[in-house]
């Protein structure tokens, strides 16, 4: 009898052209942009930055995959996504070091510890981020520049910590006082503040997000709903919601983070939840927490219930075959 062809596996048995690595070149591909602003505003150090990142996350997956024995999988591009996403939600001048070691920490611990590519149940960038913070937060904390010419640096003169303050920073601490947040709007949208090395330019992320749903990676869904859930609960609590929008991280959680296929729910309800507990988390957090910015933790958190948001927002299925004699 001639031996079978076949390959059983469990479903979902979805046919596509999308390979995995040329998924993840294209999301490198739409970073490009946000990277180059980056080292535009930031100079040279963006680029050790994002180099230290990629050594952590890539080293970290060949090193840990030939120790345990599994199959290599830097060819998948993966490692080299986490690590451009780990580069850009920390501040440009954090030590190099820093980078290296929680690359590690997302690949071994956050990738690899829960089976690899499409088993983790965290976003590895921000685990990555939340890590560092965590055991570094003077060092992790201390990174943040205003590039050189900033508009917005002369506005808080006198202020001792100017140079690690974002806007996010300043408007918790109330050094923005009565300054027009109008004047905010050009500097966050272009580019021209402090923060870390993917925050600071929200054209460039918006750019790099256009390539994305040209690309049909990405739906609109979540984005929209996250953002806009912010914007709604700001302007609820007397803020400007469109300062908060260009601010932080908001931008790029919302269409590079929380629309990952493995850490967001499967179906457009569970997505529709998920977004909203995002964008309120978010909010909540800038608003009342002692953190400035709520972007990480709250995909974060939210990334915890993924599992019981798709039991939740489960199809109903139609047509079920009953056992014969069960009543209709």
């Amino acid at each position: 009898m001639a031996e079978s062809t076949l390959i059983v596996s469990p479903a979902p048995h979805i046919r596509s052209g999308v390979t995995t690595p040329a998924l993840m070149r294209d999301v490198v591909i739409s970073l490009i942009p946000a990277c180059a602003a980056g080292v535009y505003f930031f100079g040279a150090r963006a680029l050790v930055s994002l180099a230290a990142a990629i050594v952590g996350t890539v080293g970290a997956e060949y090193i840990l995959e030939r120790i345990t024995g599994r199959p290599v999988t830097i060819g998948d591009w993966s490692a080299v996504v986490t690590g451009v996403l780990l580069a850009m939600v920390l501040p440009p001048h954090v030590p190099w070091w820093i980078l290296v070691l929680s690359g590690f920490f997302t690949i071994g611990v956050v990738k690899l510890l829960f089976g690899g590519l499409g088993f983790n149940v965290f976003n590895p960038a921000l685990a990555g981020r939340a890590f560092a913070v965590a055991a570094w937060s003077a060092l992790a904390n201390s990174g943040y520049i205003w590039p050189a010419g900033a508009e917005a640096a002369h506005w808080v003169q006198g202020f001792d910590a100017v140079s690690t303050a974002t806007p996010l920073t300043l408007l918790k601490m109330g050094e923005i006082g009565g300054i027009p947040m109008t004047r905010f709007y050009a500097p966050l949208f272009f580019g021209n503040v402090a923060g870390s090395l993917g925050e600071t330019s929200a054209l460039a992320l918006l750019v790099g997000a256009a390539y994305l749903l040209w690309r049909e990676h990405i739906s609109l869904r979540i984005p929209l709903t996250y953002i806009g859930t912010v914007a709604v609960i700001t302007s609820l609590y007397g803020h400007d919601p469109l300062f908060h929008i260009l601010s932080g991280g908001l931008i790029l959680g919302a269409f590079f983070m929380a629309t990952d296929y493995v850490t967001s729910p499967m179906n457009p309800k569970g997505q529709t939840i998920f977004a909203i507990g995002c964008g309120v988390l978010t909010a909540l957090i800038r608003i009342f927490g002692g953190y400035p910015e709520g972007v990480c933790y709250s995909i974060l958190i939210m990334n915890a219930a993924v599992p019981l948001i798709d039991r939740f927002a489960r199809p109903k299925r139609f047509g079920e075959v009953k056992a014969r004699g069960q009543n209709a």
